[in-house]
């Protein structure tokens, strides 16, 4: 059982980019030029090793290899992605490796390549890449490469000696509960439980009871053995449940116009633990969004707008803007479910302007970012 922590580590202190390992600063999958960039490597990755694993490591300065982190990015659907835009498309997972020095729900993002052993290739022109393109690693850098090239394996060797060097043990699972129980989240509810005598999950949140059902906001759940963060949202509200085999949640979203508020469950996660010391993750968006009148989204578009465009001339806001701001997000995700297209680009548009304005309204919107994501690619 691999310690993802450790192996993080250890790509970063084996040397620097090259055929078997990237490295970035952030990614940026909701736009073209990003998700474009992000195919590109995946496919020169896949191609680079088609015999062993490859990495991306994401949350870290290119010029000295610092730990930065990014925001934790819950993106279950990221194989559909790949599926989508790549010939034989490799076997692809992301997943949120916490540091102890980032701060609460920044993380280190590492995505893991496993080609199928045949030429990966884009199915499909994106952004200023075309269809049929083939991509290969030459060092540090993704090129495009002829079609035919022959997939050598070169780097297997290495990267198995590199994984193995990451391997788990009992004093790195013991102090990983003690320091999420005891320090982490000395403030919140928490609990752990052990799966087939090797697996450890633990989680934490608030729990409040509505109808004989537990409910947990303000969530943190880890696969500690593997120093995996499986959830963590500061919004929404999660159940959990748990046998001797499995350990299941179910994320819940608040949404809704002005006061009329409602919860709708959105995704089912569920991790099954076999005895050889394996385990899967199986999720299900089982998302309803709420439907309302056309003529009254178009208007709350409209008015959406018209706040960012104040806020991007500096203009201060009514006491009443004020509180229509705090919904921005909300009513954005509400009117893209609906069928209005552009209110995702506006999201997006609404980032920098956001952040430096509204810290408070900025989270909501990542958060309402992250739903718009999994309902697009399931």
């Amino acid at each position: 059982m691999i310690n993802k922590r450790l192996l993080v580590k250890n790509l970063l202190a084996h040397n620097d980019e090259n055929s078997f390992y990237d490295k970035k600063r952030f990614i940026t999958i909701g736009r073209k030029e990003g998700k474009a960039k992000f195919l590109k490597h995946v496919c020169a990755l896949a191609n680079s090793n088609p015999k062993n694993n490859s990495f991306i490591v994401v949350g870290v300065e290119d010029e000295d290899n610092r730990i930065v982190g990014v925001d934790f990015f819950d993106d279950s659907k990221i194989q559909n992605l790949v599926n989508a835009y790549l010939e034989n498309p490799p076997r692809i997972s992301y997943e949120n490796i916490p540091f102890p020095h980032l701060e609460e729900g920044r993380v280190v993002g590492l995505v893991t390549i496993k080609s199928n052993g045949k030429v990966c290739a884009l199915r499909k022109n994106i952004w200023k890449y075309y269809g049929g393109m083939v991509f290969f690693r030459e060092g540090s850098i993704s090129i495009p490469k002829a079609y035919d090239i022959d997939l050598k394996d070169i780097n297997s060797e290495t990267v198995a000696t590199i994984e193995s060097h990451a391997r788990n043990n009992i004093e790195l699972t013991l102090d990983g509960v003690i320091d999420f129980i005891n320090h982490r989240h000395k403030d919140l509810e928490s609990d752990y439980k052990v799966f087939k005598e090797q697996f450890v999950v633990c989680w934490a949140g608030i729990q409040k009871k509505v109808k004989k059902e537990t409910y947990f906001s303000r969530v943190d759940i880890e696969l500690i053995n593997e120093q995996v963060k499986l959830f963590y949202s500061t919004l929404d509200e999660v159940t959990i449940t748990y046998d001797e085999n499995s350990f299941s949640t179910v994320e819940y979203v608040q949404l809704g116009l002005g006061a009329k508020q409602k919860y709708f469950p959105l995704e089912k996660v569920v991790l099954t633990f076999a005895d050889n010391g394996t385990y899967q993750i199986n999720s299900d968006l089982i998302f309803e969004p709420p439907r309302y009148n056309k003529k009254t989204l178009h208007h709350i578009l409209n008015a959406n707008n018209a706040l960012l465009q104040k806020l991007k001339n500096n203009i201060a806001l009514k006491p009443n803007e004020r509180e229509d701001l705090k919904h921005l997000p909300d009513t954005y995700l509400i009117c893209y479910l609906n069928g209005f297209e552009d209110a995702k680009q506006h999201m997006e548009d609404a980032r920098p302007i956001l952040k430096n304005q509204d810290k408070i309204v900025y989270q909501t919107l990542k958060e309402s970012l992250r739903i718009l994501r999994k309902v697009k690619y399931s």
